[in-house]
């Protein structure tokens, strides 16, 4: 099989056992992927040739060392999260839950409360790293506010009362036009299911929506900018069909949707907030709060991206997958 060729040829460019690559001298192990890959992909291989499963393999394993080089980060800036910061966030997380429920949650995540302590001490390392990299250097100017009302004021006159939302897309069907930082698409529709519940997780356990969207989601017009819909007006609510509209209707806001399922994949939808018709005057503190937050968020998501490529671009990778994948190019895969 192509697969088993590709691993020995792999393992024949790198000394260590079990290795898929490595970021500064420091291993991703073949059972970090497997447990990550299958967490995210249908467990089933019936019907899903070796090339699509490298691909699929080359892209989770992207993801890992995308998050390896980020802890390194975090590691050295002296940024890593404390005892106390992953217990505050654990109780934060079983807050919600009886002790059975919260233990069952970990179960369907096949995981034990260990593995979520040390993947919560990494996830609260690297917003530590990215509070001190980029937040901390994103300032909105009175100025920069004033002068997107200036250009964007016929926006702020909504004829009909408007919905503003938020939404993460995961299609059954990979589209070649979908962009995500991670270059994460769901092919089946069992795989779509399996992801947007765990990004449904992910959520619940209290991660930012747009940031996720912005990782994960598959809807090539908003994934760039956080999964932001804008402002929708009320009456093309009655357009997306009576169960979507019915959910949305009922959300508050900052509350956030069930999954829902539609007829391109699955969605979940956070409400923003609710804007009565009418001119948006700049005085309006609701106006500056808006503009305020989509240009830090704006900001934020162009500053991460471009850390993301510095951060690549600085830390030596050797992706063993990726070797195994050139040198077995043009062998048959029988």
């Amino acid at each position: 099989m192509l697969l088993a060729a590709i691993a020995m040829a792999a393992c024949k460019s790198t000394p260590p056992a079990n290795v898929a690559a490595t970021v500064n001298g420091r291993s991703i192990t073949f059972a970090d992927l497997d447990k990550t890959y299958k967490s995210q992909y249908t467990a089933t291989t019936e019907n899903v040739n070796d090339d699509l499963t490298l691909i699929q393999r080359l892209e989770v394993l992207r993801s890992l060392i995308d998050n390896e080089i980020m802890q390194q980060r975090a590691e050295k800036g002296g940024l890593m999260a404390t005892d106390a910061d992953v217990e505050t966030k654990l109780n934060e997380l079983r807050a919600p839950y009886t002790k059975e429920q919260f233990d069952q949650q970990l179960k369907a995540r096949s995981m034990t409360l260990d593995e979520l302590k040390v993947q919560l001490r990494k996830d609260l390392s690297v917003q530590k790293l990215f509070n001190k990299e980029i937040t901390s250097k994103i300032n909105i100017t009175d100025s920069d506010v004033s002068g997107f009302y200036a250009a964007n004021r016929k926006n702020f006159n909504l004829a009909e009362p408007q919905i503003h939302l938020l939404q993460i897309v995961v299609t059954p069907v990979a589209d070649p036009n979908a962009r995500n930082l991670k270059g994460d698409k769901a092919k089946t529709d069992d795989e779509a299911r399996k992801k947007i519940a765990a990004l449904e997780a992910r959520l619940k356990q209290g991660q930012d929506f747009a940031m996720l969207a912005q990782n994960y989601s598959e809807d090539p017009n908003t994934a760039a900018n956080g999964g932001d819909l804008g402002f929708v007006p009320e009456s093309a609510l009655d357009k997306t069909g009576p169960e979507l509209s019915k959910i949305i209707k009922s959300l508050q806001p900052s509350q956030l949707s069930p999954i829902v399922a539609t007829q391109d994949g699955y969605r979940i939808l956070k409400m923003i907030s609710r804007e009565p018709a009418g001119q948006r005057e700049l005085s309006d503190p609701r106006v500056q709060q808006s503009i305020r937050e989509n240009l830090l968020t704006r900001k934020d998501q162009l500053l991460k991206s471009a850390y993301y490529e510095i951060a690549r671009n600085e830390a030596k990778i050797t992706n063993y997958i990726a070797r195994g994948v050139m040198a077995t190019a043009g062998k048959s895969g029988k």
